[in-house]
């Protein structure tokens, strides 16, 4: 959208955008420029600007509008807890109803022996929470030296201090001397972009054994823990091989080391499971949760913690560490009436057993286009790989096909994101059959465009 909007109200609202606000994740002088597209009002899977125009978001906002907008029932429970309790700590010794209810219906959807949980106002914080949980919980083992986390390149974990170094996205670390001290990094599952000549089960394999080679690098008693998203999101749906996670549990299994799922992304019904480590089969001692926890209708984020652990923390004394909005009670009652929804109307099941096979099996017919070089997805994630050369999985240099094919999206009524040449989509959990047929359609479509734009 550039600033020749034809709706005055437009100009007006991307005039305060230039004289007041600074965007995240933005370059501040090229959106100055040609100014925000204004999303004024949402329901279902659909976003409307303020020009008019209405638009399929197929990322769910940012991966987090799980049973769609305009769900009355969660403005009802934030209405109603506003007016009881709008507001108070979990500091000194106290705690309140909803914040002690949710953390009971999370236990209940967790995996196996996960029944604690520490909440935040985001995902960046459960990750900041994570790693000082972890370096207290090895310092009352007697063992302090055990601070080191292992993450993955191009993994993402938010965008605090500690969540941007715990992430491994270079062009974040390029701002702010990042990673902080006690971080390091393995390579990705991303055989797409990385296997060369490797079959994805030897790739996944050997993606899997940097996590022990790093651990026997940095020593066994120097790690504490390795963190990783079970399908790695803004990294650009990065689907690890069948072969990465089993060989990364057996590697596990022989070292003594915590393991971190971060789920902000995967958690809440994404796979089609209630976690990305149900779908998997992984049995982490942490998950960081965030996103699907309220269908982003309001901030909160947390910590679900393994009992062995919470174990050892109560023989620990204070836990020097919280926000002001902990367990915000507002935002706890809205995560209580979003997770009685996302299992009273089995929408997680109908992710299951309906959309998420229909979407994948549509999706998949995007591969014979003449730019696409892979289309591959789990549950509802997909991400669609364009190439220049499909053979070689060559890439265009230079021309940032990604951004075109995003423009052309945009301009046709379909949000999907560009992460390089990537453009990858996590629609909300409630899309019906005939809403994915709209996706794939305007998909193909805006594919077209671009290989006008770019084969010309």
């Amino acid at each position: 959208m550039t600033k020749q909007a034809s709706n005055p109200q437009t100009l007006h609202w991307q005039g305060l955008s230039d004289a007041h606000h600074l965007a995240p994740f933005s370059d501040f002088k090229q959106l100055k420029e040609k100014g925000p597209r204004i999303i004024t009002k949402a329901d279902g899977v659909y976003i409307w600007d303020s020009e008019g125009n209405k638009i399929l978001d197929a990322m769910a906002g940012l991966w987090c509008v799980a049973i769609g907008y305009g769900r009355d029932e969660l403005a009802e429970a934030a209405s109603k807890q506003m007016k009881e309790l709008p507001f108070y700590n979990l500091f000194f010794q106290t705690a309140h109803p909803p914040v002690l209810e949710l953390a009971k219906a999370i236990s209940d959807i967790a995996p196996a022996g996960m029944n604690h949980v520490f909440f935040t106002g985001s995902g960046s914080e459960g990750n900041d929470t994570m790693l000082r949980m972890v370096r207290h919980y090895w310092a009352i083992k007697g063992q302090p030296k055990k601070k080191v986390i292992i993450s993955r390149i191009n993994g993402y974990h938010g965008s605090t201090v500690a969540g941007a170094s715990l992430g491994g996205m270079t062009y974040m670390h390029e701002q702010g001397d990042l990673p902080i001290p006690g971080i390091v990094h393995i390579p990705q599952p991303y055989w797409f972009g990385e296997g060369g000549d490797m079959t994805p089960e030897a790739f996944g394999i050997w993606a899997a054994e940097q996590l022990e080679k790093k651990i026997l690098e940095v020593g066994e008693e120097n790690v504490a823990a390795f963190i990783a998203e079970p399908i790695q999101g803004a990294g650009g749906v990065i689907i690890p091989p069948d072969s990465y996670w089993p060989k990364i549990r057996e590697i596990l299994a022989k070292y003594d080391i915590l393991f971190v799922a971060d789920e902000v992304i995967c958690g809440f019904g994404r796979t089609g499971e209630w976690f990305g480590s149900d779908f998997y089969g992984n049995t982490p001692d942490m998950m960081t949760i965030a996103k699907g926890l309220t269908s982003g209708y309001i901030p909160m984020g947390g910590l679900i913690v393994r009992d062995e652990i919470v174990e050892v923390l109560n023989q620990g004394g204070d836990f020097n560490h919280g926000f002001t909005y902990s367990g915000h009670p507002v935002a706890a009652a809205v995560a209580l009436e979003n997770i009685r929804i996302l299992r009273d109307e089995k929408i997680i099941e109908r992710v299951k057993n309906e959309t998420a096979p229909y979407l994948q099996k549509r999706l998949r017919e995007l591969a014979d286009h003449p730019l696409v070089g892979e289309v591959r997805g789990v549950g509802l994630l997909g991400a669609i790989e364009l190439v220049q050369n499909k053979q070689t999985r060559a890439r265009f240099e230079g021309k940032g096909v990604g951004m075109i094919c995003r423009q052309h999206c945009f301009d046709n009524g379909l949000i999907m994101r560009a992460v390089g040449d990537t453009m990858i989509i996590s629609p909300p959990l409630v899309i019906s059959k005939a809403e994915i047929d709209e996706l794939v359609t305007k998909a193909r479509l805006c594919l077209d465009l671009t290989a006008a734009a770019v084969l010309a």
